[in-house]
């Protein structure tokens, strides 16, 4: 579709504004800048402000691993290809020595942290996940655990009968570190009753968001798009982020440090089948192009959140390098090993060394940081 000129130029200007500073979006203006914004525009304004934001002509990159503790789950998300059910062939927990090695692994290559993630599995209560911490931070004191979605959080609190605040307080003094924001996809209920209904709501989520900055636990947030929420879905979810963003920061805490955007891997996946089956034709993962101006939105809206990450691990290590001038300061992690994604038939990883090149050749100095986004090391 051919977007008017007068409305490209409308949006252009929005653009801009945001970009400055003089204007804050609101959710209208988002929704006007994703149907009529140009995408060399949108970018153009998104790099701007995140030279604003993050003025240092740096890229950031973390060298750590996603350790997936269980892939049995009792959620049945319709995205996700990884899950198992409790009698599963090949549902596993690991092991407290097959955790301890992955560990040592990740940090012999100079790894600085893991994020712990799961399913939602039915018989594991505070007390196993306590011990899990107790047991990686007795052997490996160095290590930053970055672990449990607010869904799991919510979860290991229906399970054991307590509270998501006891939940928050019992895992930061057994030994977590902080808290990434897996299982938001969007933050619509119309659209988490389709793909994840037997998940935390958006409430939910959020409030164990709200929690954990009051407990000042360092977190994250994520948005999943390109399934089958609409653009003004998009922006509600975005406007959610931002709101309990503003509240933390208002009352004095970090809140979100970084902000991922990632578009749905359709391959494998129940969602994509039925999808597909309704109207007769493959479901598609989202393009580069709706990637990237997606993207660079989100980096003008959340304009109280420093860091937005580029997805590299579902468009590719290309688009990932093109994101860099669509609003992002962040390649996000170096993927030691990556499952969830991978099941849903997307391979994409990278060496330390091709991370590294790829920033240095998209005109940025490369810097490895912690998951609090302290330098580690430069290139």
């Amino acid at each position: 579709m051919v977007t008017p000129l007068g409305s490209r130029q409308a949006a252009a200007a929005l653009a801009n504004s945001a970009a400055t500073g003089a204007l804050r979006l609101d959710p209208e203006q988002a929704l006007f800048l994703l149907e009529h914004g140009d995408l060399l525009d949108l970018g153009t304004a998104a790099s701007a402000m995140r030279r604003r934001l993050v003025p240092d002509n740096e890229v950031t990159f973390i060298v750590d691993r996603n350790v997936n503790y269980t892939n049995v789950c009792v959620s049945g998300c319709r995205f996700c290809a990884f899950y198992r059910s409790t009698d599963s062939a090949d549902a596993y927990v690991l092991t407290r020595e097959e955790l301890a090695e992955k560990v040592a692994e990740t940090i012999a290559l100079d790894g600085t942290a893991i994020l712990l993630q799961g399913g939602m599995h039915p018989d594991l209560t505070i007390e196993w996940y306590e011990g899990m911490l107790t047991d990686i931070k007795s052997d490996h004191p160095s290590i930053h655990v970055h672990g449990f979605g607010p869904p799991e959080i919510h979860h290991i609190a229906k399970v054991s009968g307590i509270t998501t605040h006891d939940v928050l307080v019992r895992l930061r003094d057994a030994g977590l570190d902080s808290l990434p924001g897996g299982g938001a996809e969007i933050l619509v209920d119309r659209v988490r009753g389709h793909v994840s209904p037997k998940k935390a709501t958006s409430d939910q989520w959020l409030d164990v968001m709200r929690t954990a900055h009051q407990l000042d636990i360092s977190t994250t947030a994520t948005m999943m798009f390109g399934s089958i929420e609409t653009l003004a879905e998009r922006v509600e979810h975005l406007h959610r982020i931002r709101e309990v963003q503003d509240e933390a920061v208002a009352a004095g805490h970090v809140g979100f440090r970084a902000f991922i955007p990632w578009s749905f891997q359709p391959g494998n996946t129940e969602l994509a089948r039925d999808e597909g089956a309704a109207v007769g034709e493959p479901m598609v993962a989202a393009s580069g192009w709706d990637y990237l101006k997606t993207l660079a939105v989100s980096r003008l809206y959340l304009d109280s959140v420093r860091n937005i990450q580029a997805s590299w691990v579902t468009q590719g290590g290309k688009v990932g390098q093109v994101a860099l001038v669509f609003g992002s300061n962040d390649m996000g992690s170096t993927m030691i090993e990556e499952n969830v994604v991978a099941a849903a038939g997307t391979h994409f990883m990278l060496a330390r060394d091709e991370l590294v090149r790829l920033i240095h050749d998209a005109g940025f100095t490369p810097v490895q940081r912690d998951t609090l986004y302290r330098e580690v090391q430069r290139f």
